[in-house]
């Protein structure tokens, strides 16, 4: 497929071009391959979940997103540009559309929560204190986390501190947002409002979205496509419907294992099993 040089906008009717895609993308580190002619895409708008066991290259595409990370072979395309043998000038014009949040929240300690959601705003210059409040305070509200404005990240649980890496993550504005683990080491209530979330933000902003997670509830709640991860290689792409019914051995055993979860009980619990 030839690139066409067309920045399509969100969710264009003709969604004819993928909005990232992976093509047969390989990543060794040392001995170890990672990714292992690894193939899938997103279409702009669409929520993509990558899902598997610890150590499958999940984080690690993520950051071939972003471009941290370059691919030994295949190609990488985001925001429908080949960005394989971008540079970091180039890279940076990228990362203004796609954003990532991390799973520790990499939020800036000593700034208050309505000064680390500021931070983007603020780096644009175009914005008054007043107006940059304004724009605080809706993303903290859309967030659920308005009333922790004045706070320090440090008085807050791991899950508020994802939402407000969220809403940080949407001051910059972007085409894309990047989820890596949103759920893990949170409590269930707080991961079924995380997912919330997430969802909202979707059909809302029409943002296309990449949810890195080994929760398959959250990938029953937000995905429109699969990519399961196995032993470096894309053994699933696919609708959650598509994956219920896949024959794979060890599509099966994880489906399997998160039927096996107690209702109620921390899925984090199974970490050992799981992450």
């Amino acid at each position: 497929m030839t690139q066409q040089n067309n920045h399509g906008h969100h969710g264009s009717p003709e969604h004819t071009q993928p909005y990232l895609e992976f093509r047969n993308v390989s990543k060794s580190f040392g001995e170890k391959r990672v990714l292992d002619d690894v193939s899938f895409h997103a279409f702009p708008g669409e929520t993509l979940c990558i899902l598997g066991r610890s150590g499958v290259g999940k984080s690690v595409s993520l950051h071939h997103i972003m471009g941290f990370l370059k691919p030994d072979s295949g190609r990488v395309i985001v925001a429908f540009e080949d960005i394989t043998d971008y540079s970091e000038d180039e890279l940076e014009r990228i990362r203004k559309k796609v954003t990532m949040v991390f799973q520790n929240g990499a939020l800036f300690d000593s700034l208050t929560v309505g000064e680390n959601v500021a931070f983007p705003l603020r780096e644009r210059r175009d914005l008054d204190e007043a107006q940059t409040y304004q724009i605080v305070d809706g993303l903290l509200e859309m967030v659920g986390v308005k009333a922790m404005r004045d706070q320090l990240p440090s008085d807050l649980s791991t899950g508020m501190k994802r939402s407000v890496a969220i809403a940080r993550a949407l001051a910059a504005q972007p085409e894309c947002v990047l989820y890596d683990e949103p759920t893990t080491m949170v409590d269930p209530l707080m991961a079924s409002l995380l997912g919330d979330l997430i969802q909202k933000l979707k059909d809302q902003l029409k943002l296309t979205s990449v949810v890195v997670t080994h929760d398959m509830r959250l990938a029953k709640k937000l995905a429109d496509r699969i990519v399961f991860l196995h032993e470096g290689r894309a053994i699933f792409v696919g609708t959650v419907a598509e994956m219920e019914k896949a024959q794979d051995e060890v599509v099966r055993q994880f489906l399997e294992l998160d039927t096996l979860v107690i209702p109620g009980r921390d899925i984090s619990g199974y970490s050992t099993l799981y992450t």
